[in-house]
């Protein structure tokens, strides 16, 4: 589905456009063998998940340990799908024991060239991003994950009490800002980070602080997780991974009587996809309203897992349908098709401000901590 992206949202999934994934890796010493047997595995698996285009294998003409792969997608959705899916961690599980170190960067393809034959043909265009986004240099990010029913009290101390790291990373990756909020015995943790959010995520996981407190709940957690071992844990956040799939910001300085607040969208089975693009047009939508109390929105999707992070305006239940991105006509009936069970009433046709904000109270999720850098 493409979209039409304005110039407030620094951040979308949803127009599209090609995506180029660049994967840079250093290998250990002796280990390229094994890299390529493993690689051509993957390669060939790859070449049949919908949506890829192509991948390239480079090899550093400087150090030999150093590797490149960079591939193709039709969109980020299929990529996004396949990389945060076991699938994938299972498929390149045998290249581990090769690799030192990896970074991984996507891009939307923007423009390209073609060569002294002439242009490219229409078939290898496809979807190029229509213009160049505003960014505010901030990567967004989620992990959501259930603990026991029963343990929800247990959970939030814990993850209230403890000690927040140093925010500065390196020289130039910063923590910006962690929030946590719990719905029913489902945790989400969103993350700010300025830089490489690679980098900061393993800097955040070697911090005792962290450490400490992933312990204290892996005897509450739903999933079992040995975090000691490196296959169990990153099956763990792969599973917990909730990509932010699009963020808008309404522009200007952020007002003294803003609050952030995390709202869990209820998707039927196989929506929320269309869900989440929903939210994100309503959030396009309203960015140039000066009226709107959101001052910025990020829209977090995984599967039927939909979280919208808004920053409001004094209270949220000041404008129940603005707070949840259901201004105007029968929007309210459209996404009513999209929720499961009757979260809206029967259709949301004749839903009113009483049943939105019935639905905004039980969508809002209770903050357990929000931890911000002091020049964040």
């Amino acid at each position: 589905m493409t979209m039409t992206i304005s110039e407030r949202v620094s951040q979308s999934a949803f127009d599209g456009s090609r995506l180029r994934v660049v994967l840079l890796l250093d290998l250990y010493d002796g280990a390229q063998k094994e890299f390529l047997e493993a690689y051509e595995r993957l390669r060939n698996h790859v070449a049949s998940v919908p949506g890829h285009i192509s991948d390239q294998l480079c090899q550093s003409i400087e150090n030999p340990s150093q590797w490149l792969i960079t591939s193709e997608w039709e969109s980020a959705l299929p990529f996004l799908a396949w990389v945060n899916s076991e699938e994938h961690v299972e498929t390149v599980q045998p290249m581990h024991s090769c690799v030192r170190d990896t970074r991984s960067m996507r891009f939307s393809i923007l423009r390209e060239t073609g060569n002294v034959a002439g242009p490219l043909p229409e078939s290898a265009k496809g979807h190029l991003q229509v213009s160049p986004r505003l960014g505010d240099g901030v990567v967004r990010h989620a992990l959501t994950f259930t603990v026991k029913p029963g343990s929800e009290p247990i959970v939030r101390e814990i993850m209230s009490g403890y000690t927040a790291p140093n925010p500065h990373v390196d020289d130039t990756t910063k923590l910006r800002r962690t929030s946590v909020y719990m719905h029913g015995n489902r945790l989400v943790r969103a993350i700010e980070v300025e830089g490489d959010l690679m980098i900061a995520l393993r800097y955040v996981a070697r911090q005792p602080e962290v450490t400490a407190i992933e312990e204290a709940i892996n005897p509450y957690l739903e999933q079992d997780r040995d975090l000691s071992n490196p296959g169990s844990a990153r099956l763990f956040f792969t599973r917990a991974a909730l990509p932010s799939v699009h963020h808008v910001s309404f522009g200007g300085p952020v007002p003294e009587d803003v609050q952030r607040h995390a709202l869990l969208y209820p998707a039927k089975e196989g929506c929320g996809l269309p869900l989440a693009q929903l939210l994100a047009r309503q959030d396009e939508a309203a960015a140039d309203d000066p009226t709107s109390p959101i001052h910025s929105s990020t829209v977090f999707q995984r599967d039927d897992i939909v979280v919208r992070l808004v920053d409001v305006r004094g209270p949220i239940d000041a404008d129940p349908a603005a707070a949840l991105a259901l201004k105007g006509d029968r929007k309210a009936a459209v996404l009513a098709r999209l929720l499961d069970g009757d979260a809206l009433g029967v259709d949301g046709a004749s839903a009113d401000e009483q049943d939105i904000l019935r639905f905004l109270q039980r969508s809002d999720m209770q903050l357990i901590t929000d931890r911000r850098a002091s020049d964040a």
